[in-house]
């Protein structure tokens, strides 16, 4: 194996772990932003009133 080769090697490795890395911070960055997503929906579903009843044909 040449010099080359073993630093290849390491480069791999080492992008294996940092891609773990970039999954975890994307996969916290997608639960924030959903959280926030819910909260506003549901900051949505208070605000806005509710049909009555007598609207709705029987």
């Amino acid at each position: 194996m040449s010099d080359n080769d073993k630093k290849t090697a390491g480069i791999k490795q080492d992008s294996g772990k940092l891609s773990a890395a970039e999954k975890q911070a994307r996969l916290a960055e997608a639960l924030r932003a959903n959280l926030r997503r819910r909260k506003d929906q549901a900051r949505e579903r208070k605000t806005t009133p509710e049909p009555e009843d007598s609207d709705r044909d029987a």
